[in-house]
């Protein structure tokens, strides 16, 4: 047995809320370069006169992190990371925190089990729940993390996090805030779906089947898978997303128009790019999350109980 054991009483909303945003700040800190690196391979290629300006090519994971850290330093793989936070606390939270109780909610009264159509359900609800209240923060967040900072010719225009929200709202409109809600919306209720409904059912299985306990060794193999799936079935979204979100006013009309642009101009595998540092990020980020979701959960609880307990 490895880290706190399962607390006797359930964990409560309140304490799956916090212990969500928290954990997923924590995978957020480790894994944001990752993220990072994603972003500019996402992005290469959509605007061939601004790459050819740059003379910056970006290949592979390793390489476009040390790509950044040779041309614009180490704090560029950290750029955005303040909204990317914000973005955890305030999407997160939502997304996993309220995923069991929604879950509850679907599964018909008097039943024990969930049924797989009811887990999908409840994930593609609290993702399209987290996104609504999380948006700004992705779009700034994703902003910083495309800008390049290389001196005289950068494209870098905002001084803080506070200042793009600020200058977003007033060159592009509240709106722009905004902008790409509906692919990201089909993006993290896929990604929701394939990681809680994939850990969801991992877990179980591990645990009916007595093939591990309900500890590290099961949470690290159930959110390994999680974040796997997550990424095959996510990919093509999450690249239309960023490049969406990223785009000037005018480049395209919708996201169906990026999508329809991509596969004229690159052809279909460009739904894949930066696939491997995806997985990397996304699977780095799902087994720690999930690991120090649960054992927040399992501390937070002992806490709650230490405080109620009389003695």
């Amino acid at each position: 047995m490895v880290g706190l054991k399962p607390s006797e009483v359930p964990p409560t909303t309140a304490v799956k809320f916090l212990g969500a945003g928290t954990a997923a700040c924590f995978a957020d800190l480790l894994t944001f370069p990752l993220d990072t690196a994603k972003v500019r391979l996402q992005i290469q290629g959509e605007n061939r006169a601004a790459q050819m300006a740059r003379s910056t090519q970006y290949r592979g994971v390793l390489g476009t992190i040390l790509t950044m850290v040779r041309t614009e330093g180490p704090r560029s793989l950290y750029s955005g990371l303040v909204a990317g936070l914000q973005r955890q606390m305030s999407f997160a939270s939502v997304r996993i925190g309220l995923y069991d109780s929604v879950k509850q909610f679907y599964t018909p009264k008097g039943s024990d089990y969930s049924s797989i159509t009811t887990r999908i359900l409840a994930g593609c609800t609290t993702g399209a729940m987290a996104v609504t209240c999380a948006q700004p923060t992705d779009v700034v967040k994703i902003r910083f993390q495309a800008s390049v900072h290389v001196g005289p010719g950068s494209n870098r225009k905002y001084s803080g996090t506070m200042d793009a929200y600020r200058t977003i709202a007033r060159e592009e409109g509240v709106r722009g805030l905004w902008k790409g809600v509906l692919p990201n919306i089909t993006r993290n209720a896929i990604v929701n779906c394939g990681e809680m409904v994939t850990y969801d059912i991992i877990k179980e299985k591990l645990l009916d089947y007595q093939l591990l306990t309900d500890n590290f060794p099961c949470h690290f193999v159930s959110a390994f898978g999680a974040g796997f799936c997550a990424t095959v079935v996510a990919s093509p979204v999450d690249v239309v997303k960023t490049r969406y979100m990223n785009s000037p006013p005018g480049q395209y009309h919708n996201p169906f128009d990026c999508m329809l642009k991509m596969v004229t101009r690159e052809g279909p595998t460009a739904f894949y790019k930066g696939f491997t540092p995806s997985f990397l990020r996304l699977g780095t980020w799902n087994v720690v999350m999930f690991v120090t979701y649960e054992q927040l959960k399992r501390a937070l609880m002992k806490v709650q109980m230490l405080r109620e307990s009389p003695f």
